[in-house]
């Protein structure tokens, strides 16, 4: 068994793909709409177990009063990057490219290396190994 994909509710559909696409080698598909929903997504794929993230927006969804990431649910997207010194060059490149670093490039008490930046709607990213 494995996780197929990982749904996220977005506002800008076309900037958040990009995030992804850019800084995490995913691969897009071709944009769905179903126009009496009014819903559009996206699948992006990664990594050999293909893995995909659906990026999706329908006008009638809206954001809630409290932050992402500190709420029951989905707290955060783990991306694994490969190594120590690919973490801190993302980092580094997020943050020049001004993204929000949240968490430095780390150990962590639970033993992973890792940083924690914000996607363009505020969704907690993983960088780890």
């Amino acid at each position: 068994m494995n996780i197929e994909h990982v749904a996220i509710w977005v506002d800008d559909l076309e900037s958040m793909r990009e995030f992804y696409v850019t800084y995490f080698d995913m691969v897009s598909n071709e944009k769905y709409t179903n126009v009496q929903k009014g819903f559009t997504s996206y699948f992006l794929t990664f990594g050999e177990n293909r893995t995909r993230l659906e990026l999706m927006n329908r006008p009638d969804v809206t954001e809630q009063p409290f932050n992402r990431g500190f709420h029951k649910g989905i707290a955060h997207l783990a991306i694994s990057v490969g190594d120590k010194e690919t973490v801190r060059l993302l980092t580094e490149r997020l943050r020049t490219d001004r993204y929000e670093v949240v968490g430095e490039p780390r150990t962590t008490g639970d033993g992973y290396y890792e940083s924690v930046v914000l996607d363009p709607e505020g969704n907690h990213i993983e960088i780890t190994i």
